[in-house]
C-alpha cells in the first residue's frame, strides 16, 4: 500500500476492471475440495484465490497445549510461492504470521469452541493466487470450511476489503489498486448480527470514511453471505 504514483485507478467513476467504486469482483465458492480434510473451501474473488481445510475438533498434542475449558483454534495463513509473479519466498514470513493471527481472530468469535476442551481446530489457508485482498478471501474460504467440517458456529464469517484512491472510497481492492491505495481497509463480521470480528487499516482515513466504507461492507457481505449459504446448502442437498 502506498506507493506513489500519477496512474489514474478512477476513470468517469469506474476502476481499471470496469467495476463500479463499491463493486465486488467476480466471486466464485466451491466446498469439499480436499476430501481427507475435515471441512474445506476455495474462494475466489475475481483473480485471487484461496483455499482453506479444516481439521478438527480432534485431541490436541502436545498435551501442554491442550485447554481443558475450551478447544484451542490454530490458523495458518500461507501465499503459495506460485501465487505471485515474482516468486514469493516459502516458508512463514512475519505476514504471514501476522495474517494467520488476525484471522484466528477473526473466526474465533463464531465459534461454539468451549463445547469441545482439549482439543484442537487446525484451519490452514493456502494462497494459490494472489491479486490483492487475500487475506479476507482467506477469511471467507476458512469460514466455509468450518462450517463444511461441522464445527458448531454461531454465524458465518464474511469479510471484505475497503479503501481508497484517488480520493475515492472503494472495495475489495485488486492488486494494482492494493498497491497504490491511498488507504486500506480489511474487514471482517458475522452478519445476522452485523458484529464486527476483524478491522484493520494501513493509511489514512477520516472517521466518516470509516463509517461509510464499513457501512458499504456490510451491504456487499450480504450478497457473500447468501453465496456461501446457498453453497453450504447444495452441498448438504446432495448428500441427502
Amino acid at each position: 500500500m502506498g506507493m506513489k504514483t500519477d496512474e489514474k485507478f478512477i476513470i468517469k467513476g469506474k476502476r481499471l476492471d470496469g467495476r463500479k467504486p463499491d463493486e465486488l469482483r467476480k466471486i466464485e465458492m466451491k466446498v469439499g475440495v480436499i476430501p481427507n480434510a475435515n471441512g474445506s473451501a476455495q474462494v475466489s474473488f475475481g483473480n485471487t484465490t484461496a483455499i482453506a481445510a479444516v481439521y478438527g475438533p480432534r485431541e490436541l498434542f502436545p498435551k501442554h497445549l491442550q485447554n481443558p475449558d475450551t478447544a484451542v483454534l490454530r490458523c495458518r495463513y500461507n501465499m503459495a510461492p506460485f501465487s505471485v509473479d515474482e516468486r514469493a519466498s516459502p516458508g512463514t514470513s512475519r505476514r504471514s504470521v501476522e495474517i494467520s493471527k488476525v484471522t484466528r481472530l477473526a473466526l474465533e468469535p463464531a465459534l461454539f469452541l468451549r463445547d469441545y476442551p482439549e482439543t484442537g481446530v487446525g484451519v490452514y489457508i493456502e494462497v494459490i493466487e494472489a491479486d490483492g485482498s487475500t487475506r479476507v478471501t482467506g477469511i471467507n474460504a476458512a469460514s466455509l470450511a468450518l462450517a463444511d467440517a461441522g464445527v458448531p458456529m454461531k454465524d458465518l464469517v464474511v469479510a471484505v476489503s475497503g479503501g481508497k484512491i484517488n480520493d475515492t472510497l472503494i472495495l475489495d481492492l485488486c492488486g494494482r489498486e492494493d498497491n497504490y491505495s491511498d488507504a486500506d481497509m480489511p474487514v471482517a463480521f458475522m452478519p445476522r448480527k452485523k458484529q464486527i470480528t476483524l478491522l484493520q487499516m494501513d493509511g489514512e482515513l477520516t472517521p466518516k470514511e470509516i463509517k461509510e466504507i464499513i457501512k458499504n461492507v456490510l451491504k456487499a457481505g450480504q450478497v457473500i453471505y447468501e453465496k456461501q449459504k446457498k453453497i453450504l446448502k447444495e452441498k448438504y442437498e446432495e448428500v441427502s
